[in-house]
Parts: C-alpha cells; sequence; structure tokens
C-alpha cells in the first residue's frame, strides 16, 4: 500500500468511503437541479438565445452588419475564434499532460476541464462558419467531384488548416473524454432506479463490467491517448498562429507566434477552469473534492504561464526595437500608444500584473479573489487577441487606408450569444455526465484521503 507524506494536504477532505464518493458524484444526476442552477442555466440561456438571434440575422443580411470595413477585414469574429480555441487547450492539457506525469491533484478537476474543451471548440467552430457569410455555399470548400475546375475549391485557404487541426482536435478530446466516462456511466446505470434512465446510461457505458481485464485495457487505452492528445495541444494552436505569422503585415509577420499563442492558451484556459470549477463546487457542493489545494495549485499554474506570456510581449517588443523595421517599430508604438491605447494597456494589465498577485499564498488560497483573477485574466486574453489581430490591420503600409474599427450590436450579440451557448452545454453536462471522475478518485482514497492521513499520523493530527 502506498502511503502519503502527512506533509501533504489532503485531496479528498471529510471521512469519506468509497460509498459516500459514489452518492456525492451521483447526487447532481439523481436529485432535482438547486435554485442556484436554475439562475444560472436562466442568465445562459436567455444569452444563447439573443447570439442566435444576431447569428440568425448575420446569415439572412450579410456579414455587412458587423463593424467591418475594407482595412479591417477581421475584427470580432476571429478574435472571438482565437479566443476560444485557447480555452479549449487547458483541458485535455489538465488530464493529458498531468495523466502521463501522474499528478494526483488532477483527479478532482480532469472531468471538467475536458468537457470544457469540447464545449469551446464547439464556440470557435461556429465562428469561421459564419465569417464564410454565404454559409449554404460551405460545400465549396469540401473535396466533391465537381465542374468548377480543380477539385479542391479553396484548398488554398490558410483557415483550412484550422479546419483540419481543430477537427483532429475535436475528435480526440471527444474520444479522450468519453472514454474516461464509461466506468462513471456504468456506476449510474446499476444504481438507476427509472428504467429509461437505466437504458440510457446502459447504451452509454458499453457494457463496463469493471473486471481486472476491462481496468487494464483502461488505462492502457487513457495513456494511449494522452500520449496522442498532448502533441495535438500544442499543433492546434501553433497552426491558429500561423494564420498570423504567414502574412506580412506588420506585428503578425513574427516567429514568435506559435510559442507565445501556446503559453496564452494554456494560460486562459486554466483560467476558464478555475471559473467552472468553482461554480461547480458552489452549486453541486462538491467542497470536499475540489479543495482549497486543488484551487492553489490551479493558480500556481496561471501565475507560472502568465509569467512566461509577459516575457513573450517583452520578447515581442524587443524584437520589433532590434529589427530596425520602421513598420514593425511603429505598429508596436501604435498599440502602446495609438487609438486603441486602452485595448493593449487591459491586456497587459490583466495578463502580466494581475496573476502576480498569486505569489502571495493568503491570495491564492482565497476564493473570492481567485474566481475574480480567473475572470481578469480570460478578459485579458480577448484583450490579447483584439490587440493583435485590430491594431495590426487598422493602421499598415498605406497611411491613406487606415482606419478604425468598433463593432456593431450584431457583433457583441454573436460573442455573448457564444459564451451563453458554451455555459448552456456546460450546465446540462453537470445535471447529467459526472462532473468528477469517482473511479479515479476512489484509487486516491487510501494514500490522499483526510481520515487515512489522520489514521496513519503519529501525532493524531496532519
Amino acid at each position: 500500500m502506498h502511503y502519503e507524506s502527512n506533509v501533504r494536504e489532503p485531496l479528498i477532505l471529510g471521512n469519506k468511503s468509497y460509498t459516500d464518493i459514489s452518492n456525492d458524484v451521483a447526487r447532481p444526476i439523481e436529485t432535482k437541479a438547486p435554485r442556484l442552477w436554475w439562475i444560472a442555466f436562466s442568465i445562459a440561456f436567455t444569452m444563447m438565445l439573443w447570439g442566435f438571434g444576431c447569428i440568425a440575422y448575420t446569415i439572412g443580411t450579410g456579414i455587412g452588419v458587423w463593424g467591418l470595413n475594407k482595412t479591417v477585414g477581421w475584427a470580432w469574429d476571429i478574435t472571438n475564434f482565437v479566443w476560444w480555441v485557447g480555452i479549449g487547450h487547458a483541458g485535455t492539457l489538465i488530464s493529458a499532460v498531468l495523466l502521463l506525469f501522474r499528478q494526483k491533484w488532477r483527479m478532482a478537476i480532469n472531468r471538467s476541464a475536458e468537457a470544457m474543451t469540447i464545449f469551446s471548440v464547439i464556440q470557435a467552430g461556429l465562428f469561421p462558419l459564419i465569417h464564410m457569410g454565404r454559409i449554404w455555399l460551405a460545400y465549396f470548400v469540401l473535396p466533391f467531384p465537381n465542374q468548377f475546375g480543380s477539385l479542391w475549391v479553396n484548398f488554398n485557404s490558410p483557415l483550412l488548416w484550422d479546419v483540419f487541426a481543430i477537427s483532429t482536435y475535436l475528435t480526440v478530446s471527444t474520444v479522450f473524454w468519453y472514454t474516461g466516462l464509461i466506468p462513471d456511466f456504468a456506476m449510474i446505470r446499476d444504481r438507476a432506479i427509472n428504467p429509461l434512465q437505466k437504458h440510457i446510461y446502459r447504451i452509454l457505458s458499453f457494457g463496463w463490467g469493471g473486471k481486472a481485464k476491462a481496468w487494464q485495457r483502461f488505462e492502457e487505452v487513457s495513456l494511449v491517448l494522452a500520449g496522442l492528445a498532448t502533441p495535438l495541444v500544442l499543433s492546434v494552436h501553433t497552426i491558429v498562429s500561423m494564420d498570423f505569422a504567414t502574412s506580412v503585415i506588420p506585428g503578425w509577420h513574427t516567429t514568435i507566434f506559435p510559442p507565445y499563442f501556446v503559453a496564452g492558451a494554456i494560460f486562459s484556459g486554466f483560467a476558464m477552469v478555475q471559473t467552472l470549477l468553482l461554480i461547480v463546487r458552489k452549486i453541486f457542493k462538491m467542497e470536499d473534492y475540489i479543495n482549497i489545494q486543488h484551487i492553489e495549485m490551479m493558480n500556481i499554474v496561471i501565475m507560472v504561464t502568465g509569467s512566461i506570456v509577459g516575457v513573450a510581449y517583452i520578447t515581442e517588443l524587443f524584437i520589433a526595437w532590434y529589427s530596425g523595421v520602421e513598420y514593425e517599430q511603429y505598429a508596436f508604438l501604435n498599440r502602446a500608444t495609438g487609438p486603441y491605447w486602452w485595448a493593449y494597456w487591459s491586456m497587459m494589465t490583466c495578463n502580466v500584473f494581475s496573476p502576480q498577485f498569486m505569489w502571495i499564498k493568503k491570495l491564492r488560497t482565497n476564493l473570492i479573489f481567485t474566481f475574480i483573477i480567473s475572470i481578469v485574466v480570460n478578459i485579458g486574453m480577448w484583450f490579447e487577441r483584439f490587440v493583435i489581430i485590430v491594431t495590426s490591420l487598422h493602421r499598415d503600409y498605406l497611411p491613406s487606408s487606415w482606419a478604425m474599427f468598433s463593432p456593431t450590436f450584431v457583433d457583441i450579440g454573436i460573442f455573448i450569444g457564444t459564451i451563453g451557448f458554451f455555459f448552456v452545454l456546460f450546465l446540462l453536462y453537470a445535471r447529467t455526465f459526472p462532473v468528477i471522475a469517482q473511479a479515479e478518485l476512489k484509487t486516491i482514497l487510501k494514500s490522499s484521503g483526510d481520515s487515512q492521513k489522520q489514521h496513519h499520523d503519529p501525532h493524531g493530527k496532519h
């Protein structure tokens, strides 16, 4: 039996048994939804309906209803696309990388993180589709036998790389997430009283019986998928950043983009996981499983990745200065002092300065402060995407074509709608699927549980 040092804080609080874990994980599915859940769901659903209305209006009228102009051809749509893709990265990273490194603290949070990945990638996928304008002609980008001259009409577009990257990422993430859920579905199947519910979970659990051989296969598959997902995390955002890096626009044409985007993605993803976990913890009373220890670990990751992002910003400024290229230097000067200076300094404040508070233990273990910082970081990451895209485009080589961009109510509506849609999906998932991987938690109960630590402590305390 593996015993853990009492110096380490327990990961499962309360004197929990295996039965307690099963009861607590199944409770949100088997009982009525709490009042807080209904409030959160109503707000998210209203936002989603507003967003869908704006999308319908865009498709019906054309993308002229956005604030785009001849100079700024990409704005909120691509900003939101890159932002959502970034958020989606942390989920698989938490699960896959931390699984490969055998980190126990991931077990209470990985399920929500994986679900977040899938839901945010769905939001990201909406934007290229809407951006097409005439969505009914979307078949033009597919490889079908045609009379238009070439086999694959729009293979030249770099945005097609994103389609491949994101669809691969979504597929692997979904399989990884679903595989982890199978033992939990079997648990709910065995507990279910309602015949319909029992039948649904029987289908979902794929006849899982919990034999030793099944567990062996389960662990092997998890490790293989984790090994596949880890390079995908790096490659997908690298490809998204290359959409910018391969252009000749000052502020975009830089080789630092791939690692810088990946660091930013992990940073914003962890912040979003933090936001969701604190909501889940509160609504479903999961304080014993998602405890201060988990929150602190996540905050340390946010602090480290925030510092990496800060170094990337400074490197970018240095490269522009050192290059001696007038246009490049102006692009960065314009970001900091031009008409969009407020967006640049918001980005700096939210992404570089705010995570540094996490050096203080009292603050990184404070739940309210953590919740505020997690939202601030995601606002900052949105501003980062906006600064990269809009401030680089609105003033480029020709002063005669300089223009300002300001969003219309449709731009704002679609963005708010995707946030609503994301939370609707997440809240429905939390009511129908086990939010915490109970099978994995049970594996660490004997080594990291509260009661077990007390039992093995010679002084009777930890």
